[in-house]
């Protein structure tokens, strides 16, 4: 009887621990998910605003967001890029003076609506820059990643306008993955700003 007791009891336990662990997992699961999916809408309404400002396709916006910073307005690049967009001092800059918020300061940057509103008219520039080829933003997203001296190297013949010639002759293994990775991004996120 004493066996059958413990043997039961054991198993009460087991059952017990083994959902007490499902539920634990569960739980972590379901706050990773709200937390990705937080972050990732948050900022839509001023990707929205910046990307109808500039008259930019606020999919791609929002895909250069998520590769650049994965929504952290915070975010601080390797080589001093800033914010939402990963922004250089000179763009920001560019940008400022053409908007006339002239000096800007750096912390501005950090403001999701400055940094989105700056990035997204960078990203019109290099798309107006490109718009002789067959994609300006495969151009554009080579030239914001890799900057305007490399894209004007694998950028040579036929690589020139045509942008599966481009994309093929990038130097850059990152860059081809960033392009891709932005591009896909891009046609997923088409469907939230229809």
């Amino acid at each position: 009887m004493r066996g059958t007791r413990r043997q039961a009891t054991t198993r009460l336990l087991r059952r017990g621990l083994a959902f007490t662990s499902l539920l634990v997992v569960t739980g972590g699961l379901v706050a990773w998910w709200w937390t990705t999916d937080h972050r990732e809408h948050q900022h839509d309404g001023v990707i929205r605003a910046a990307a109808l400002r500039y008259g930019v396709d606020p999919a791609l916006v929002k895909a250069v967001v998520w590769r650049e910073s994965r929504f952290d307005a915070r975010a601080r690049g390797q080589a001093g890029e800033i914010g939402l967009m990963q922004l250089t001092d000179a763009a920001a800059q560019e940008w400022a003076e053409s908007e006339g918020v002239y000096p800007l300061p750096e912390e501005h940057l950090l403001s999701p609506r400055t940094n989105t509103l700056a990035g997204t008219w960078y990203l019109r520039k290099l798309l107006q820059r490109y718009a002789q080829t067959d994609q300006p933003e495969v151009f554009a997203l080579a030239d914001y990643n890799a900057g305007r001296g490399n894209v004007l190297k694998w950028a040579k013949g036929q690589s020139a306008t045509n942008s599966a010639s481009f994309h093929a002759g990038i130097g850059f293994p990152s860059t081809q993955a960033y392009l891709s990775a932005v591009l896909e991004r891009r046609a997923r996120y088409r469907e939230e700003f229809r």
